[in-house]
């Protein structure tokens, strides 16, 4: 079973792949504060890579209170949501609806 987190980490794999030129505004801290704007994919890839080595590194350390269990749920997960929107896909393709806009 997968779970509440590794269900969400399958919505950010599909949304991965639906749309992946969308756009994340981050806020970056160095010596002061700056906003700029990075693809979705770039964080997702490093969020699962996060995931990952935590997982991995969680495997020998017997003396953890925390399991990494949840690690791997959430790479389960985000790999699961990547596959299945692939195999499903859309009933039509994502458009820009032509009809709304703000005034």
């Amino acid at each position: 079973m997968v779970g509440a987190s590794g269900a969400i980490a399958g919505v950010m794999g599909a949304y991965m792949v639906k749309f992946p030129q969308s756009r994340i505004r981050t806020a970056i801290f160095f010596v002061f504060i700056m906003f700029t704007e990075i693809p979705a994919w770039v964080m997702l890839i490093y969020w699962f890579a996060i995931q990952l080595f935590s997982g991995v590194g969680s495997i020998g350390d017997t003396q953890a209170s925390q399991g990494g269990t949840a690690f791997f749920a959430h790479i389960g997960g985000f790999i699961a949501g990547i596959v299945l929107v692939n195999i499903m896909g859309a009933r039509q393709p994502y458009a820009r609806r032509r009809d709304l806009y703000w005034r």
